[in-house]
C-alpha cells in the first residue's frame, strides 16, 4: 500500500491536551460551557456519567436495543471472520479479538498452515493475561519488527485506547518482553529500529519537545544501554511544525536512513541521511509524497508539476530511479494519470512488480506494472464485480512476488485470495461468514447534482422491490475529508442493524474525500469548505425527489470529520432529517486548534485564530452557528474520555449547548476507546447499537 497514508498521520496526539481556555475572537460571547474542556475533572466526569446514564435509560434498556447489540457483538466476535495477516520472517502474524479474548491475542502460524479452513495458532502475546498481570487496560496498537531476522520488535500498548503509546522491547524467539530492553513511557511517539542496538525515537522529551501540534518536535537516536537523556539529536523541527520522525529501511541491499518533516497536514519534505549525519534532500514539491523502494523512487503530486520540461497532473504517480534523482536527473515515468473519473486508489510492491489499485468512479480495477527499460510493462490483474471493492497487496516486498487479494461488497462478504504474479489465477483461501440474508436486497449507483452543478455519487443499498412513497427508514451516512474514499464494503453491523429491519442504506461520496483523487479533496479544502456539505444534502435531496425516503424517515450519521459533517447538516440544513448521529466529532471549529491535536488540522480546516480565516471558519462551525428557534432534529453525539485525536470537548460542548437552549439530544461518552470509541468488540457493539437504536427511536 502507500508508505505514508495522510489519514494515519491524525493517529498521534495527547492525552487530554487542552490550551487555554479562551475566546480567540475578540467581540465573541463568553463560552458557558469551557469548563467542560477538562477532560479528567472529577466535576466534569461526574458529568459525563450523569448524562450517560440518562441516555442509557432512555435507549439502552429495552428489549429491542439488548437484541441489536447481542447481534452486533456476535458479528465481531465470531470466529469465522477472516484473520488478516502480515507476513514477519517464516510466519504469518495476526491480531484478533473474541468472545474468550476481548482485549485480544497476538499470535501466528506458518504460511501452509493458514490456508486450512482451521488453521492451528500459536500465542505469541496475551494481552487480556497482560492486562491483567499488570492491572492495566491494555489495548494493542501493533509492533514493528527488526528486518531482516525479525527476532526483536518494538510493542506498542495503549492505555484505554488512547493514541498516546507504551514501548517496550520484545524477543519474538522466546516471546517475552526484553529484560532491560528498549522501553519508553507514555506518549506520543514514533519509533523504529536503526540497527539491533539503536533507535530512531520521537518523542515527548520534555519541554519545548513537541510541536503546536503536540506531535515530536525531534528525533534522536538512542543507543542500547543508554539512558534516554543522552541521545543525541538526528533533527529538530520547528514549533510550528506538525511532526518529526526518522527511520531506517532495511531492504537488504539497499539499506538507507531518511528523516522526515512534516510541516502541515498536506506539506513535507523527506531527507536522505548520510552515515556521517549529513542530511540531502529529496528535491519533490512539498505537497508531494514519496516513497523509496530499492532502487526506485515514486512520487505522487498532489499539485500539478513542473519539472524538466515537463507538466505532471496532481494525482499522477511517477518513478524515477533513486540514486539518478538525487544526482540531479529528472527523467520521470508516468505510472499512472488520472482523469475525470478515474483515481489512484493505492499501491503495493512484490519483489519484481508494482500493483496499482485505481479507482474508477469509486469501483475498483487492478494493473500490475513490471519496471524495464523505457514504459514499464502494463498488465490487468483484474477488477471488482459490479459496484464492490477488489484490493490488493504484496506480502513480502523483499522476497517474491506473491499477494493478497480481497473481494468485497455490500452484499458480497469478503473473499481473501492467495497468488503469486506471474503464476496464473489466485486461488481463494478465506470467506467471511454471511451475516444476513443479502438476496433481499439490492445496490444501485447513483448521481445528485450538487448546488454549483457537480455530480455527486452516492450508492444505495435497497430491498429489492421498494415502494417509492417516501416513507422507507433510510440513513445516509458520509465523510468528505482528508482526500478519503468511502468504497463499497460489506459490513454484517450495517446488515444487521439497519437493512434487516426494513431500512435503506446510502453511503454519499461527497467533495473532500478522495474518490476522484486530490481535486475531489481540494474542492472542500478550507474557504470551499461548505462544498462538502452541499454535496451531501444534494444527496439526501436526490433521495427525497426520487421517493426514496423523506425527511421525517431520513436519518444521517458520520464520524470524526464526518461527525463534524453531521453538526452542519444539523444547523444549515435541519429541514432535510429526521434524526442525526454525530460520533467523535469535532464541532467547536473556533476553539479546535486548542483542543487535543486539532492544529495538525489547520490545512484541511483553517486557522480560526486569524480573523481572515475565522470569517470563513465560522460558517461551518456548528457549535458557534447552533442558535435558538431553530427546528432542528434530535441528534445524539457519541465520544470518548480516552479519545486524545479530537478529544470529547466537542461532543460535550455541543450536547450542553443544545440541551440548555431546550433542543431534542442525547449524549454517551465512553470513558475508555480512543478515537474508535471503544476499546473492545463489547464496547465497540454497544457503540453501534446505541446509534442505529437512536435513529430508529427517530425515522420509523
Amino acid at each position: 500500500m502507500k508508505k505514508l497514508s495522510l489519514s494515519l498521520l491524525m493517529a498521534f496526539s495527547m492525552t487530554g491536551i487542552t490550551h487555554a481556555a479562551t475566546s480567540t475572537v475578540p467581540g465573541d460571547a463568553p463560552d458557558p460551557n469551557l469548563w467542560l474542556e477538562n477532560i479528567d475533572g472529577a466535576k466534569q466526569l461526574d458529568w459525563v456519567r450523569a448524562r450517560n446514564a440518562e441516555t442509557v435509560k432512555q435507549y439502552a434498556e429495552t428489549p429491542d436495543f439488548k437484541l441489536l447489540d447481542a447481534r452486533i457483538l456476535e458479528v465481531l466476535d465470531s470466529n469465522a471472520r477472516i484473520p488478516f495477516v502480515a507476513k514477519l520472517g517464516d510466519h504469518y502474524y495476526n491480531f484478533w479479538r473474541d468472545k474468550e479474548h476481548p482485549r485480544g491475542l497476538w499470535r501466528r502460524t506458518s504460511p501452509a498452515e493458514y490456508r486450512k479452513a482451521q488453521p492451528d495458532w500459536e500465542t505469541v502475546i496475551d494481552l487480556d493475561a497482560l492486562a491483567k498481570a499488570e492491572n492495566e487496560n491494555w489495548v494493542w496498537h501493533g509492533a514493528e519488527c527488526l528486518k531482516p531476522d525479525n527476532r526483536r520488535c518494538l510493542v506498542m500498548l495503549s492505555r484505554g485506547g488512547a493514541d498516546a503509546d507504551v514501548m517496550r522491547e520484545f524477543d519474538l524467539p522466546t516471546k517475552q518482553f526484553v529484560k532491560d530492553g528498549f522501553t519508553l513511557p507514555e506518549a506520543k511517539t514514533q519509533v523504529s529500529w536503526k540497527d539491533r542496538d539503536a533507535l530512531y525515537v520521537a518523542t515527548d522529551f520534555g519541554p519545548g519537545s513537541m510541536t503546536a501540534s503536540s506531535y515530536p518536535r525531534i528525533v534522536k537516536e538512542w543507543k542500547r544501554g543508554t539512558p534516554l537523556s543522552t541521545a543525541t539529536v538526528v533533527y529538530e523541527g520547528k514549533h510550528e511544525d506538525m511532526s518529526i520522525s526518522a527511520y531506517r529501511d532495511h531492504t537488504p541491499g539497499f539499506e538507507r536512513d531518511f528523516v522526515h518533516r512534516q510541516m502541515a497536514f498536506y506539506d513535507s519534505e523527506s531527507f536522505l541521511r548520510s552515515k556521517d549525519g549529513k542530511l540531502v534532500k529529496i528535491d519533490v514539491p512539498s505537497d508531494a509524497t514519496t516513497d523509496v523502494h530499492r532502487e526506485w523512487l515514486l512520487v505522487t503530486p498532489r499539485s500539478d508539476w513542473s519539472v524538466g520540461g515537463k507538466t505532471y497532473k496532481a494525482g499522477s504517480l511517477l518513478a524515477a530511479r533513486f540514486d539518478d534523482y538525487m544526482a540531479g536527473k529528472r527523467e520521470l515515468l508516468v505510472l499512472f494519470e488520472p482523469t475525470q473519473t478515474t483515481a489512484l486508489d493505492a499501491y503495493s510492491w512484490t519483489r519484481h512488480h508494482l500493483i496499482l489499485n485505481v479507482m474508477d468512479n469509486v469501483v475498483n480495477r487492478l494493473e500490475v506494472l513490471t519496471p524495464q527499460a523505457g514504459a514499464w510493462k502494463r498488465e490487468s490483474l483484474g477488477g471488482a464485480p459490479a459496484l464492490s471493492t477488489i484490493a490488493a497487496a504484496g506480502v513480502d516486498a523483499d522476497e517474491n512476488d506473491e499477494y493478497f487479494l480481497t473481494v468485497s461488497g455490500f452484499l458480497q462478504p469478503t473473499t481473501l485470495y492467495a497468488g503469486t504474479l506471474g503464476q496464473g489465477e489466485p486461488q481463494a483461501i478465506k470467506h467471511s461468514p454471511s451475516f444476513f440474508d443479502a438476496s433481499r436486497y439490492q445496490v444501485s449507483q447513483h448521481f445528485a447534482t450538487s448546488k454549483d452543478g457537480t455530480r455527486v455519487p452516492y450508492f444505495e443499498i435497497a430491498p429489492k422491490g421498494l415502494k417509492a412513497d417516501g416513507k422507507n427508514p433510510t440513513l445516509q451516512y458520509g465523510y468528505g475529508g482528508f482526500e478519503i474514499s468511502l468504497q463499497p464494503t460489506y459490513s454484517g453491523t450495517i446488515g444487521r442493524a439497519w437493512l434487516d429491519k426494513g431500512g435503506v442504506y446510502v453511503i454519499a461520496n461527497i467533495r473532500g474525500g478522495g474518490e476522484y483523487g486530490p481535486r475531489w479533496h481540494k474542492a472542500a479544502l478550507k474557504a470551499e469548505r461548505l462544498r462538502a456539505y452541499e454535496d451531501f444534502a444534494a444527496v439526501s435531496e436526490d433521495l427525497i425527489k426520487r421517493g426514496i425516503t423523506s425527511p421525517a424517515h431520513l436519518g444521517a450519521m458520520g464520524g470524526s470529520n464526518g461527525g463534524l459533517l453531521m453538526g452542519n447538516m444539523l444547523t444549515l440544513y435541519p429541514q432535510l432529517y429526521g434524526a442525526i448521529v454525530s460520533q467523535v466529532a469535532l464541532l467547536d471549529m473556533q476553539r479546535y486548534t486548542h483542543l487535543s491535536a486539532g492544529a495538525s488540522w489547520i490545512a484541511e480546516y483553517g486557522d480560526p485564530d486569524k480573523a481572515e480565516e475565522w470569517a470563513w471558519i465560522r460558517t461551518f462551525s456548528p457549535y458557534f452557528n447552533a442558535k435558538a428557534g431553530q427546528k432542528y432534529p434530535p441528534v445524539l453525539f457519541t465520544t470518548s474520555t480516552r479519545d486524545d485525536r479530537v478529544g470529547p470537548v466537542h461532543a460535550r460542548k455541543m450536547y450542553a449547548k443544545l440541551a440548555g437552549l431546550g433542543y431534542d439530544t442525547a449524549f454517551y461518552e465512553n470513558i475508555e476507546g480512543g478515537h474508535g470509541a471503544a476499546a473492545d468488540n463489547k464496547q465497540s457493539a454497544f457503540m453501534n447499537a446505541l446509534g442505529y437504536t437512536y435513529l430508529w427511536e427517530h425515522v420509523k
